[in-house]
């Protein structure tokens, strides 16, 4: 099973023209063909232990492209996010938007001891994230792109980055529009990326507020559509349950397609992170209509903007290390 998602995911990649930036950054450039000479097969291994890992669980595929997301939005894709508490180091792993919730560690470990097999000190941790996260959007249907590569991995994380930096489900839109500012990106970004919630789960305790108590005076959120909630608070009650999980997009949980965006028409989002981006602002709006319409435009620019994404401060040239162990940096 592993090996024939393996080589779909091999052909999908081959298949369709893909979108490719050589990004200058300070230090250095990032650009999809980083390791042709020093690991050839680097890509190769990263999509066939992703494709081994996605066909075991199917969910696992929406909990690697969020590390990435989670890492870049703290001190830049620099792997940051993966380390373990350690000396002066307190991971970010401890952080409210990842505890308890960040996983797919385990992956990323498997991935880089085959990576150090074959090559080395070579391949970093920072990039293993970034193809990792194309690779599972490719496996559950979404669009391809070439990875600009090149990243360091950092020596060090941030708590509070992590605590401050990350949009969190129950944000107003113009704080989550101001945390994407922040690294460089904007409105397009924000309800492109957003669209990445069409695969994975959410705890009960990252909507629950929606559910009862989202304008602080115990009515529930009137954007909700009444039977959907009714749904929700079955299983989501008003205490307890915290870890109960729930699809984000209800419609096709594990397919990455457009029927997000649909489902924040229909009123029928699951986080009021989504549902703002209909209610709250005229510009996302209109961009959730058009996504909603057209599966093909939002494809492309979700390529598009993973790759921005991507480039957000990356440590490149003598800044950083390559690190043997993603969970430690290097003695």
């Amino acid at each position: 099973m592993a090996q024939s998602i393996g080589i779909l995911l091999l052909t999908t990649l081959l298949a369709f023209a893909p979108f490719s930036f050589c990004v200058k950054t300070t230090g250095g450039y990032l650009y999809p063909q980083f390791y042709d000479h020093s690991c050839p097969k680097a890509q190769q291994t990263v999509q066939s232990i992703v494709a081994k890992a996605v066909a075991k669980e199917a969910r696992m595929a929406a909990s690697l492209l969020r590390l990435h997301f989670h890492d870049c939005f703290v001190k830049g894709c620099d792997a940051s996010l993966l380390l373990d508490s350690s000396g002066s180091i307190i991971s970010e792993k401890m952080s409210n938007p990842n505890r308890q919730s960040a996983r797919g560690f385990e992956v990323i470990d498997e991935i880089k001891t085959a990576l150090e097999n074959e090559c080395p000190q070579t391949v970093s941790c920072a990039d293993i994230l970034a193809l990792a996260a194309r690779d599972s959007t490719v496996l559950t249907g979404g669009p391809t792109w070439e990875v600009p590569l090149g990243r360091k991995d950092s020596r060090g994380a941030s708590l509070s980055g992590s605590n401050n930096n990350i949009p969190a489900p129950n944000n107003k839109f113009q704080t989550i529009l101001t945390k994407f500012k922040v690294q460089g990106l904007n409105v397009v970004d924000l309800v492109a990326l957003s669209g990445s919630h069409t695969i994975g789960n959410a705890r009960c305790t990252s909507f629950r507020q929606r559910l009862y108590n989202q304008s602080g005076n115990g009515q529930p959120d009137y954007t909700l559509d009444q039977s959907y909630g009714s749904q929700l608070r079955t299983r989501c009650p008003r205490s307890g349950g915290d870890q109960n999980l729930f699809f984000l997009d209800f419609a096709s949980p594990t397919k990455f397609d457009n029927s997000y965006f649909k489902n924040i028409l229909a009123s029928k989002g699951l986080l009021n992170s989504d549902q703002v981006l209909l209610t709250k602002n005229e510009s996302s709006m209109e961009l959730v209509k058009k996504y909603a319409e057209n599966n093909e435009l939002f494809f492309e620019q979700f390529a598009k903007s993973m790759i921005k994404m991507g480039n957000i401060s990356p440590l490149t040239g003598p800044r950083g290390e390559v690190r043997k162990n993603c969970r430690k940096i290097n003695s």
